[in-house]
This record gives C-alpha cells, sequence and structure tokens, in this order.
C-alpha cells in the first residue's frame, strides 16, 4: 500500500485488491481515510468524519446510477472512516488537454459538459470541478475525487460548480478557456436540454457579477 496523496482532510493510499480481499486479483485501488482532526473534540470529529465519508460514498453510488463515469465504491469502513473504490488509471486531462490539437480539446471538453449534466440531473454538484480532477480512460472522461460533492439540486449550486470549472480552466488553460468552457456548455446542453444550459450560463454570469461588485466594493 502506497500513500499517494494527503489532504487536510484525508490521506490517499494506492493499493491492490490481493492485499485487501483475493489473492488472486492484482487490480489496483484507491484507500480515502479520512484522517482524525485532534483539535475537535472526539465525539464531534468522528460525527463530522462519519458523516462525509457516508455522504461520499452515496454520491458516488448515486452518479454511478445516472451513468456519470466515475470509480465504483467497493467497501465502506464506518470504524476506521475509509472508502476502497475503483483506481481510475488513465490520463488527467489538465496534463493531455495542452498536448492535443484544438479539435480534439473541444471534443473532450464537450465531454466534460456531458459528465456534469449527468452529475447535475442526479441532483449532486461536485464541489471541486477542475482538469485535475477528471480523467481520460479507453476514451472515457471520468470525474473523480467527490470529496467536497454534495446533493443540491438548486439552480445556484449547481451554477457555483460551473463557475468554479469555468475559473479553473480560466487559470490552468488560460490561452483557449473561453472555446473550450463553451464547448463544456454544450456538451452539458445535450444532456440536459439547451433551456436548462442557457438557465445555468445566466447563473454563472450573474455569480461573476457578484464577484466583481464585491472587489468593487472592497477597493472603494
Amino acid at each position: 500500500m502506497e500513500l499517494i496523496k494527503q489532504g487536510a482532510e484525508a490521506k490517499i493510499y494506492l493499493a491492490h485488491f490481493e492485499e485487501l480481499y483475493f489473492p488472486w486479483d492484482n487490480e489496483k485501488v484507491i484507500i480515502k481515510h479520512r484522517i482524525p482532526k485532534r483539535y475537535r473534540i472526539k465525539e464531534i470529529d468522528e460525527g463530522l468524519r462519519k458523516e462525509r465519508t457516508v455522504r461520499e460514498a452515496r454520491v458516488l453510488h448515486k452518479a454511478k446510477e445516472f451513468g456519470v463515469n466515475c470509480p465504483y465504491v467497493y467497501e465502506v469502513d464506518l470504524r476506521d472512516m475509509k472508502i476502497v473504490m475503483e483506481f481510475i488509471d488513465g490520463e488527467r486531462l489538465k496534463e493531455l488537454l495542452e498536448s492535443v490539437p484544438m479539435e480534439e480539446r473541444l471534443n473532450l471538453c464537450r465531454e466534460i459538459g456531458r459528465q456534469v449534466g449527468k452529475l447535475h440531473e442526479a441532483g449532486i454538484v461536485h464541489g471541486d470541478l477542475t482538469t485535475s480532477n477528471m480523467i481520460l480512460r479507453h476514451g472515457k472522461v471520468y470525474l473523480i475525487d467527490f470529496g467536497l460533492a454534495d446533493f443540491d439540486p438548486t439552480l445556484e449550486a449547481q451554477g457555483v460548480d460551473l463557475h468554479l470549472l469555468k475559473r479553473a480552466m480560466e487559470s490552468t488553460h488560460y490561452t483557449w478557456f473561453e472555446k473550450g468552457f463553451e464547448a463544456v456548455l454544450e456538451g452539458y446542453a445535450e444532456v440536459r436540454g439547451r433551456e436548462k444550459a442557457e438557465e445555468l450560463k445566466a447563473k454563472i454570469e450573474e455569480i461573476e457579477s457578484r464577484g466583481r461588485y464585491r472587489e468593487r466594493s472592497w477597493v472603494t
């Protein structure tokens, strides 16, 4: 078992099925362990970690039901606050999008939009939509890292989700992000319809205008 990432809330390990379940199965899995916070009261800490572990597992299960490409959940351990899930082995879109021709970039962005559209159709917001949390495997775009995901079907929450993706694309893929995000919305509309996509586009613009207003207020 190998520690591959440590964040503020959890440690992420890469392991093999044979280490956990079947000695003949060498498939790789991810183990996400929500670590205790010593500064919190023990009972409160355990309650929060349990709630977040259960929520993430339920989110992934519901997303799968709606056809979202995301990891399968194999086991939820509420004693140690661990989730064992499928390892999505592929190319991270953050790097891949910068290495392919524009036509392929836009096709991938449309597929991002389709996946996010399915997620929102399930009443789920991801909470951390960046191309760092997207993997291309066998020609399919997968969404990963659902630690901040939640059940929230409101237009506001979905608008914030897409707004964060737009900002992430502007930061990482700044030379072409406008075309890329338009392609995302095209793919989104294929799943949720043009009317819903236009509603979300208007909501994103509203969120951006609120941000600009706060910036002006701070300066003045």
